[in-house]
């Protein structure tokens, strides 16, 4: 029984660590799934031989200053799930945690290529058009500059594509200065305080960008809440592990 639970986790971990493979064959790589295939790779090895992974640890533990690196690496392994689990929490938090009354909508920029509107920036546009269209009186801050890499800024094109939609044009205003998600709640809070409209904010980005956003948002005084757009199932876990990273170092430093 020991032995089939071994391969069935082995095969979970394979089937993850493929996952974190495939951002990597569409121009993807970012400390999110190098982590991720590393660790996985790793968890399978391990799930596969195991006989040989305790062997490894009982050899190491009789060596010279062993026993400290079995410690040490234990120790951070724990505290790094530990840390894992506590942002994880509080990301899904941050997700469910949806407007109840009157709000002004910023939606967070994205790629922009040549063609257009990158698909995560899309989606996170169709969010916000549908409870745009919902919420008839509500007001939207489309907010993000012009990368080095990019034919316009992420605020024209997103205008671009709502008002394309049906969004009437006096309902957006256009931030197109920002160069990160920081600047992306600052300057849109100053749209905001220059023409009166609502000081709560909906954030409208990705599900995992969520905490992120609304930390910043705390930092500026600005009661944030989240509508999530939906990401392709092969990068949530891209960008879920990346967010652990993000989110720790900021926190910390």
């Amino acid at each position: 029984m020991k032995k089939i639970m071994m391969y069935v986790f082995s095969a979970v971990f394979f089937a993850l660590f493929v996952v974190f493979l495939i951002p990597f064959t569409r121009g993807i790589s970012n400390i999110g799934n190098i982590t991720g295939a590393v660790i996985t790779g790793l968890l399978t090895l391990i799930c596969l031989f195991p006989d040989k992974f305790n062997g490894f640890i009982r050899n190491l533990w009789e060596r010279p200053f062993g026993k400290g690196v079995v410690a040490v690496s234990g120790g951070l392994f724990t505290v790094c799930l530990i840390t894992a689990v506590v942002i994880s929490f509080f990301m899904l938090k941050e997700i469910n945690d949806k407007p109840t009354g009157n709000a002004t909508m910023v939606v967070l920029g994205c790629q922009v290529k040549k063609s257009g509107a990158s698909l995560m920036l899309k989606r996170r546009l169709d969010t916000a058009f549908e409870y745009l269209t919902e919420h008839e009186d509500m007001k939207v801050i489309v907010s993000g500059g012009q990368g080095a890499d990019e034919p316009m800024s992420e605020a024209k094109c997103m205008f671009d594509y709502l008002t394309a939609k049906g969004i009437p044009s006096e309902r957006i205003y256009i931030e197109d200065k920002s160069v990160n998600t920081a600047e992306n709640i600052e300057f849109s809070k100053a749209i905001i305080e220059q023409n009166g409209l609502s000081p709560d904010i909906a954030i409208v980005t990705d599900g995992f960008h969520q905490l992120r956003a609304d930390i910043f948002a705390r930092e500026q005084g600005i009661r944030a809440y989240n509508i999530p757009a939906p990401t392709s199932w092969y990068l949530v876990p891209t960008y879920w592990v990346r967010e652990w990273f993000g989110i720790a170092y900021y926190t910390i430093f």
